[in-house]
């Protein structure tokens, strides 16, 4: 059985990403895994992750659009935008020990779907100052642990769907560090390159007053549900999926002859118009049994090896 091909894996909270790896290297002995899609420490859900030569496609994975579940807790904000860190900003209206919020500045469901509508479509966002993002090939978010004033420029990102789907009573989350003057749970649609920690913040911010994030879930990416996803301690070599299971690359199948062309990195003369190719032109080549072998490029007339995935004969 082949060590190359995709693996679903359900991350804990707690868990780096790096750290959700682990299993794969035991079970298909290799050190020739990666991801697509770093979550935070604290989230939890899906990752895709890869081994052997199929990590070469992990960066058309990760371009796909995501979803989200999250809590946002609203009233006061920390240094990493999450429920339990180092509050750096509590609302006002809780200055005062023992202050009560009057019910007329009482932040409801009605209010915040009233907001949301701004954060839909293409927006512009500016990433946490704890995040992966690299300055001068460093990462905020070390940079920030080393006590260095950091600016992050904003980006461009898009939002499908930005939905609330609960209102949470104030004490339901432990751990939190400030005071909250609502909870509410939310689902999201996005692009790549979306934060949630930051677009909570945001929407705070829209709401007048200040927030944080917890519980953040990845439920989707792509095609892919995190319902057929594997937590590590349960993985096993039949979790291995072909690469055609999680990219939707139109597959094309090749005698051994035209498999020969492909593998020597020659391009193959093609006439027959290949249905559902993506702008770049990405199919997949596969034998007559079905095995992907290659990620190829469709142009009008050839197809042309990009890069070869099956094991070497």
């Amino acid at each position: 059985m082949s060590n190359s091909g995709f693996v679903l894996l359900d991350k804990i909270a707690g868990e780096t990403s790096f750290k959700a790896l682990f299993p794969l290297k035991r079970v298909f002995s290799t050190k020739r895994v990666g991801h697509a899609g770093t979550l935070d420490l604290r989230a939890s859900g899906l990752i895709i992750a890869a081994t052997g030569r199929c990590t070469r496609l992990l960066p058309f994975v990760e371009a796909k659009d995501k979803c989200y579940s999250f809590r946002l807790h609203l009233g006061y904000q920390t240094d990493t935008l999450e429920w339990d860190g180092e509050v750096v900003e509590q609302d006002s209206r809780f200055e005062v020990p023992g202050s009560r919020l009057e019910e007329s500045q009482a932040i409801d469901r009605t209010a915040l779907e009233a907001v949301l509508p701004q954060f839909t479509g293409d927006i512009e966002q500016i990433p946490p100052k704890y995040c992966a993002v690299k300055i001068n090939g460093v990462r905020a978010s070390d940079l920030m642990e080393r006590g260095r004033d950091i600016e992050l420029k904003p980006r461009k990102i898009h939002i499908a769907s930005l939905k609330v789907t609960d209102v949470v009573a104030n004490d339901a989350t432990e751990g939190c560090s400030g005071r909250s003057i609502a909870t509410f749970d939310l689902i999201c649609e996005c692009s790549k390159g979306t934060y949630i920690r930051a677009l909570g913040r945001d929407i705070a911010r829209a709401l007048g007053t200040v927030g944080c994030v917890s519980h953040i879930r990845r439920h989707r990416i792509g095609n892919v549900t995190l319902d057929k996803a594997v937590r590590g301690e349960d993985l096993t070599r039949e979790h291995l999926l072909p690469v055609d299971q999680i990219l939707d690359f139109p597959v094309v199948r090749l005698d051994d002859t035209q498999v020969a062309v492909i593998r020597q990195g020659n391009y193959l003369p093609w006439k027959t118009p290949i249905e559902g190719v993506d702008a770049e032109g990405n199919v997949f080549v596969a034998n007559l049994q079905g095995e992907v072998l290659s990620l190829c490029l469709y142009e009008p007339g050839r197809i042309k090896p990009k890069f070869y995935l099956a094991a070497d004969e």
